[in-house]
Order: structure tokens, then C-alpha cells, then sequence
């Protein structure tokens, strides 16, 4: 049974006999404790800290300082139930942040907060593979809490650098320019993803190309399917995106939405860059074809030559070797170097023809 179907038997079997709204996890087995981080800042002050008991992660009501809760692990699932009730968050909202397996999607709930889900793309060196993270992000009127499932590194950490050196507009922006961030680096990730890619795939195509495999079929097929993993963590995107900078929403500003729009021109060239790659998997895939049928006719034109050249030596032994008695030339004292230095000379004289009509 593959990884695939095992997940999602295991999503099946968690989500179909639930009532909407119940809190349960889905996804892999994480042995460690959920990390929750709270920061505070504004364009004078930054405070970050690690939540020890979740009472402490309330925001502050202080309107002129921006709040960020970031909740690495959502396999606790009591901690995101304690979060979700100090945040005012939906039950449904909490369903699809610990459903690891929920496809990106974007809730207005009100004028309340904001809710996307985005799936965050790494490169695995060691497995030489792309890995997908579930990242949920809920944007409120002076905070952001973002959910991402635990994986070896923390996805936001550029933001948190950017944030502590102040380096750049976000310490100076509102909680809608921190969301924005946060989305923008989820997206511009897809690129270095997308050059991973574009080394394998070119790597591949020049293999294929000088000397094609059967193997090379299987890394085909594992390429397709690693660009369709792609492809179905960017596409529902477009949409997405295209909603948040078309609604008119209090939670985000015009400044922003300038930014939010720059998002998805991002998603629409990753798009077009990811239907060229199909395009390219599919011309190496006739070339892998081509490749393999020329290779199988130059065998086969090898071979017909030697039968041609066969031929005849054949039919002058099979005369030769009938056992009849009054046969010319079967007596004669040389006749057996006559005959052999007749079937070197048709072989030569073939095998001369051959190479200059290009045969072989």
C-alpha cells in the first residue's frame, strides 16, 4: 500500500463518522511537544517569547502593537483548542488547521478574521524530494496566528529574523502587512522549489538524450508526479489570491492589498513555469521513445546485415553437406579451401556493400 492511499484511508477513517467542527488531528506522527511563540512589536518596540502555558498567548489589547502567535505542531490538539478560544476562532477553522491533509482554501469569518491555507514546499537533500508542510494562517485586526505542522525547521524564520533586526517594512506595517509577509514567503519558496526541479529535470533530459535506460522511465514518472504535487499546492492559489485582493475587507488595507496583488502575479508565473515543465516531461518522454526506437532499429539493421551476410554461406554449406555421391568439385582434392575461401570472399565482398551503402 503506498504513503498516498495510507493517508488518506487514515483521513477517511478519522473524518467521515465526525460531526463538523470535532477536533481531532490528521497527519504524521510527530514525538515532540508543540512550540508556541509570542511576539509583539511596532515600528519602536519588538518582544518575542515562548509561550509556557497557553493562558499567556492572549493578544494584547493594545491596538498600536501588532501580535504574533506562531504555533509550530498542531498534533497537540488541546493547544490549539485553548488557542482557538482565546483567539474567538470558528470550530471549523480549527478542524482544517489540524487536518494536515485539507487542501488550500480561504475563509471570511465576518469581519472577524481571515483564515488561508497554504501548503509550505521544501526540498528534502537526502531523499532528493519535495516535501509538503500544512501551513494555516488566521489574520485578526492587530494579530496574525499562523499553525504549521513540525518539520525539522522552522518555515517562518526569515520573518522572525526580519522582524528582530528590523530590517525592512514589516516591524512598521499592521497585522495585515505581517499576513501578507508570511503568505509572500510561502509563495516565493515555490520558486527555489521549482529550480530544484528544473536541475533534475535537465539532468535527466541530457541522460536520456546520450544514453536512454529503462530506469529512466520510472524517474520520468517520479518527476511528473513531484510536479503534480506542485502544481496542486500552487493552483488553488490563484484563486484564493485573487479573492483577497477583489473583497473589500477591514482587515486589510489599500496599502497592503498593492502587495497582496504582487502575491498573485508570483502564483501566476509559478503556474505558467509549472505548465512549461509539463510540456518539457512530456517532449523528454517522446524523446526517451524515440530514443529507444532508433535504438532498437539500429540493433535490428545490425542484425539483418549479419543474416544477409549469412545467407549465402549458409545456402553453399547446405549444398555442400547433401550426401550425394556425384556432386561436382567433392572429390576434388582442394575443394574444401575452395569453397571456404569462396564464402570468406562473398563475406567481405557483403560486408564492403554494406558499408557503403551505410548499412552499418
Amino acid at each position: 500500500m503506498s504513503k498516498r492511499h495510507k493517508k488518506y484511508k487514515k483521513y477517511v477513517q478519522t473524518k467521515v463518522f465526525t460531526s463538523p467542527g470535532t477536533l481531532e488531528y490528521v497527519g504524521k506522527d510527530v514525538p515532540i511537544d508543540t512550540i508556541v511563540k509570542l511576539v509583539e512589536f511596532n515600528d519602536e518596540i519588538y518582544q518575542q517569547k515562548i509561550v509556557k502555558s497557553i493562558i499567556d498567548c492572549k493578544p494584547s489589547p493594545n491596538e498600536s502593537h501588532v501580535n504574533w502567535l506562531d504555533v509550530d505542531g498542531v498534533h497537540e490538539v488541546h493547544i490549539v483548542e485553548e488557542i482557538g478560544k482565546h483567539y474567538h476562532l470558528h470550530p471549523l477553522l480549527l478542524e482544517d488547521v489540524l487536518n494536515t491533509e485539507q487542501k488550500p482554501k480561504l475563509e471570511h469569518f465576518g469581519e472577524q478574521n481571515i483564515f488561508v491555507i497554504m501548503k509550505m514546499l521544501q526540498f528534502n537533500d537526502t531523499l532528493n524530494e519535495v516535501e509538503t508542510e500544512h501551513v494555516a494562517l488566521v489574520l485578526g485586526k492587530n494579530y496574525v496566528v499562523s499553525f504549521q505542522e513540525m518539520h525539522k525547521s522552522d518555515v517562518f524564520a526569515p520573518i522572525f529574523a526580519r522582524l528582530k533586526a528590523s530590517v525592512g517594512k514589516t516591524r512598521k506595517g499592521k497585522a495585515d502587512y505581517l499576513f501578507y509577509s508570511l503568505c509572500d514567503l510561502v509563495v516565493d519558496n515555490y520558486f527555489v522549489i521549482l529550480e530544484k526541479f528544473s536541475e533534475k529535470l535537465e539532468d535527466l533530459e541530457i541522460k536520456i538524450i546520450e544514453n536512454p535506460h529503462k530506469d529512466d522511465q520510472t524517474a520520468l514518472y517520479e518527476l511528473r508526479r513531484e510536479l503534480m504535487q506542485i502544481r496542486k499546492a500552487v493552483l488553488p492559489l490563484r484563486d484564493i489570491f485573487g479573492s483577497l485582493t477583489r473583497d473589500n475587507s477591514d482587515l486589510i488595507q489599500a496599502s497592503t492589498n498593492i502587495y497582496l496583488r504582487d502575491v498573485y502575479d508570483h502564483i501566476l508565473q509559478t503556474l505558467e513555469t509549472i505548465e512549461s515543465y509539463r510540456e518539457m516531461i512530456e517532449n523528454i518522454q517522446n524523446i526517451y521513445l524515440t530514443s529507444l526506437s532508433n535504438k532498437m532499429n539500429s540493433v535490428m539493421k545490425t542484425l539483418t546485415v549479419f543474416t544477409a551476410i549469412f545467407m549465402p554461406l549458409t545456402f553453399i554449406a547446405g549444398i555442400y553437406g547433401m550426401n550425394f555421391d556425384n556432386m561436382p568439385e567433392l572429390r576434388h582434392p582442394n575443394g574444401y579451401f575452395y569453397t571456404i575461401g569462396s564464402m570468406v570472399a562473398i563475406s567481405i565482398v557483403l560486408w564492403i556493400y554494406f558499408k557503403w551503402k551505410k548499412y552499418v
